[in-house]
């Protein structure tokens, strides 16, 4: 099945959502959990059902994320050595990092996320999503949603956060699409500050170590002042570790973000109803938004890495073998959502895994929720209707994907 393991590892599979679709529930019918040897990669297990994933992701002892977190060609696993001195990895964040390193480094940042905490911030993100929607009036009823509107309202969120200086706005916006949208042409095609991801990685790199020596002679209250203060094992958070931290941060709680607001208006422009539900019933709006986190799954995929043999749906998965768990699929799976294929904002009770499972689910999870419930609360409060204006098109990326394009035709309230 060589045909099924090309379409896995291809990100132009994950730029065709219909085709992502098909090929997934294809699997999950007839190989769940499908062996995919490739040229160019190193050989996986494909885990393509809820249930599984959940076993995997339950085991953090014998499914370790290091040394593999991401599908990564062996051309570029050989770069990342001899750059790292060995590790397949340029980075070194909480997703590439097990027991015990794990859990010291998630209790650093683990209270700034929480409920309590981000329920202060709430007022501050309103202001943002307003700001947003205001340059989205300013365009004159048509915009690109994707492009023009959605990106600036998380990367200043994630800005206010860090406390990073909104003069430097377009450098950390360019720098977080790089990061994981890298394989699309549009956006390979795109670059102006960097030639490579590891040109990205140096970039961000120097950028946070300048922002983290600042943070260390003036403090302030924000994530940039933790990450300068930080100790671990009574030392200093080392340099890599501590920009792998700010770029787990200001990557992945923009692009996710983005990704699923942006997809997230094209469910509703393709779901006039649902539309009209939340408009009379914005109490529907949390449900609506955890249904857009699954109807997106902007997080394609995570690798696991086996430490024992034993069986995953009667395959063999030896020690050292490599499992990558599919999001988009398990969010997909019929024996557990009822109808999956429809983008249904009422949904009882949405076990979604687009957040992850276990151990290693999203540190950001609540304020994702929360900015994307304000944003859309913003939103259908100012714009009385909104209709495509040409066609959507997908990001082709195998990492975390979304919208790249959605033309909207808007009028306000």
């Amino acid at each position: 099945m060589a045909a099924t393991g090309d379409a896995i590892v291809s990100p132009y599979t994950y730029a065709d959502p219909g085709a992502m679709d098909a090929l997934f529930a294809q699997l999950r019918r007839d190989d769940p959990v499908h062996r995919v040897e490739h040229p160019d990669y190193r050989p996986f297990w494909a885990v393509t059902k809820f249930a599984d994933i959940q076993e995997v992701e339950r085991q953090p002892d014998a499914f370790l994320n290091a040394p593999r977190t991401f599908l990564r060609t062996l051309a570029y696993e050989e770069r990342a050595r001899a750059a790292t001195g060995g590790n397949p990895a340029l980075l070194r964040s909480l997703v590439f990092m097990d027991a015990p390193d794990h859990a010291q480094y998630r209790k650093l940042t683990q209270a700034w996320f929480m409920p309590g905490r981000i329920k202060a911030l709430e007022a501050d993100i309103r202001q943002l999503a307003a700001e947003v929607i205001d340059d989205m009036a300013d365009r004159g009823g048509v915009c690109d949603f994707a492009a023009d509107v959605v990106p600036y309202f998380p990367v200043r969120v994630i800005m206010r956060i860090l406390g990073v200086p909104r003069s430097d706005e377009p450098l950390i916006l360019q720098l977080t699409q790089e990061i994981f949208g890298s394989d699309d042409p549009d956006v390979q095609a795109a670059r102006t500050m960097t030639a490579s991801l590891a040109d990205t990685v140096k970039v961000f790199s120097d950028y946070f170590r300048d922002l983290t020596a600042e943070r260390r002679r003036n403090p302030a209250d924000d994530l940039a002042t933790l990450f300068a203060q930080a100790e671990i094992d009574g030392r200093p958070m080392a340099d890599h570790e501590s920009v792998s931290y700010y770029i787990l941060v200001a990557t992945a709680g923009h692009d996710t973000t983005s990704s699923t607001t942006a997809g997230g208006l094209l469910a509703l422009i393709e779901n006039p109803d649902v539309q009209a539900r939340l408009r009379v019933d914005p109490s529907l709006l949390p449900g609506a938004v955890d249904e857009m986190v699954r109807w997106v799954s902007p997080v394609r995929h995570f690798f696991r890495t086996a430490t024992r043999d034993c069986h995953l749906r009667g395959k063999a998965i030896r020690a050292g073998d490599s499992l990558m768990m599919c999001y988009p699929s398990a969010n997909r799976d019929e024996e557990i959502f009822d109808d999956p294929f429809a983008f249904r904002v009422d949904r009882p009770a949405n076990r979604h895994i687009a957040f992850g499972y276990g151990p290693h689910l999203c540190l950001g999870m609540h304020m994702a929720r929360m900015e994307i419930r304000i944003f859309y609360e913003e939103l259908l409060r100012r714009v009385a209707s909104v209709e495509l204006a040409g066609d959507a098109a997908w990001l082709a990326s195998t990492n975390v994907g979304g919208l790249k394009r959605l033309p909207i035709r808007f009028t306000l309230a």
